[in-house]
């Protein structure tokens, strides 16, 4: 009696587990959709609110590193009017893996600015702080288009 009692505490405590950790994915999955309709609406608001202080964006080869200041700062001025070619952004493939307080989506991201769109794998890193994720780290890579599949 006393072991089906244990194994049936075991099997709540394991599924219940398992309930929370997929609510913590799909709410980092959102927060990562935010991330990508974010940039591509140029939201300064969202992008202020989800980024840490110490954010870091590394670029493709590391051609460009941006920080917090930057990633604001082009959404600031596009919405003052500079221009802006970027006409899409598609994410998909998105994987979370959350350790702790930690969570990285992994995907890809199609990017279309003409004149034709550019694939990029993604790596982001998010970290709770204060009771919400903040994004952290966010590294993208062009994928060759000989390296995409079908090709």
């Amino acid at each position: 009696m006393k072991k089906a009692i244990t194994t049936s505490l075991i099997l709540c405590i394991l599924t219940l587990t398992s309930v929370a950790q997929s609510q913590d994915q799909q709410k980092l999955l959102d927060l990562d959709q935010g991330w990508e309709k974010a940039l591509l609406e140029s939201d300064v608001q969202f992008l202020d609110n989800i980024l840490s202080e110490s954010f870091i964006w590394v670029h493709n080869h590391a051609s460009l590193i941006d920080g917090k200041k930057e990633v604001v700062g082009r959404a600031k001025n596009i919405q003052a009017g500079q221009a802006d070619n970027t006409k899409g952004r598609v994410s998909r493939d998105q994987k979370v893996i959350i350790l702790g307080n930690t969570g990285v989506v992994t995907g890809i991201t199609v990017v279309d600015r003409g004149p034709r769109p550019v694939t990029y794998h993604f790596m982001r890193t998010y970290t709770i702080v204060d009771g919400r994720y903040l994004l952290l780290a966010n590294h993208t890579m062009a994928i060759p288009d000989e390296e995409l599949p079908g090709n």
